[in-house]
């Protein structure tokens, strides 16, 4: 299977924060023939030995993918937003005119995330700065209050973006690809057997609510104890209109990269350059950076006392329905992961 093909069936799947389940469902069916045993969490992670012997390695990613949360529905059946992450999450910039998916009680339903255009707004309004949830909403085809709820929308259901994933030559772009990128990573590695050649006790593991504060990666450690962590995440790519090299010296096509802090943690520096070893001894291309406006799963694993890295293909467009990745990069990783488990 391709990188496109994987890519555009895990990221088709809905998995907002706090409803992962389908994507766990997904993993669970997936990984079961290719490790030794497989298991879910109380609150909602998966987890998955999957062989040798010695040091225990993890190398875990996160099932949720950025969303928003109905906040009301009006009596004309629009629905009212908030976020499904944190308050100040930049992903309310990118929601107007995107397709828009609302997982009701009774099953998905389609929408558009829309807000009012020009022709029928005041000159003030027009030259309002900035967007805030108050100025979009998801119109579904309701006619009411009541027409909705009868669909089985209601407060606090979920809502996603849904564009289908795109291809432009070697670049793949679509919603979801933060965290689904890595599961991708996680799915060819056991396709490619990595459990075959493996110098320590490997694991899998795939959490929930990352995006709200890595809330499953603090209830792992209740079920799981390595000796070393491996945090899988999108990285930042400065390779773009508007970001100075200097503020961001990483692009697309040169390598995963490895992040020595964020605005959480210092990564493991023991860690970090074992992984420079392997990549330099394969001839592996990977890049360095710090992301400051930016933390993952890897910090609540240093916080339990695990040594940490976060290792992150380079992405543009991060928290968008218009996320990029470049296929080498994800080869890279996958090399780059497989020489380390097998040291």
């Amino acid at each position: 299977m391709s990188w496109f093909e994987l890519l555009d069936e895990l990221c088709s799947i809905p998995g907002p924060t706090g409803q992962e389940a389908e994507i766990m469902d997904w993993c669970e069916k997936r990984w079961s023939s290719a490790v030794e045993s497989i298991e879910r969490s109380p609150t909602g992670n998966l987890y998955a030995r999957v062989g040798g012997t010695g040091r225990k390695v993890l190398i875990q990613a996160h099932a949720d993918e950025i969303g928003f949360m109905v906040r009301s529905i009006d009596e004309s059946g629009f629905l009212h937003l908030a976020t499904a992450q944190v308050m100040d999450d930049p992903a309310k910039r990118f929601p107007i005119g995107q397709p828009a998916l609302v997982l009701g009680r009774h099953g998905p339903i389609d929408g558009l995330l829309a807000t009012a255009t020009g022709h029928v707004l005041t000159e003030e309004q027009r030259n309002k700065a900035g967007m805030s949830y108050q100025d979009f909403w998801v119109d579904i085809g309701a006619s009411s209050k009541e027409g909705a709820e009868s669909l089985g929308v209601h407060p606090g259901a979920r809502v996603i973006w849904n564009p289908p994933m795109r291809q432009l030559g070697t670049k793949i772009y679509g919603k979801a690809i933060d965290d689904r990128m890595l599961i991708a990573l996680m799915t060819k590695l056991l396709e490619d057997g990595v459990a075959d050649a493996l110098n320590c006790q490997l694991s899998f593991a795939v959490t929930v609510q990352e995006e709200n504060g890595l809330i499953g990666a603090n209830a792992l450690f209740r079920d799981m104890k390595p000796d070393v962590a491996l945090a899988l995440d999108v990285g930042l790519a400065g390779d773009i209109p508007l970001v100075a090299e200097t503020t961001m010296p990483t692009g697309l096509g040169k390598g995963p990269i490895l992040v020595h802090k964020d605005a959480s943690t210092h990564y493991s520096r023991e860690i970090i350059w074992e992984l420079v070893d392997v990549a330099e001894a394969n001839g592996i291309p990977v890049q360095h950076a710090i992301f400051e406006r930016f933390g993952s799963d890897g910090a609540q694993f240093i916080r339990h006392g695990i040594p940490a890295v976060l290792l992150a293909p380079p992405t543009r467009y991060t928290h968008s329905p218009f996320e990029m990745i470049e296929e080498s990069d994800l080869d890279a990783t996958v090399e780059l992961l497989r020489h380390y488990v097998a040291k």
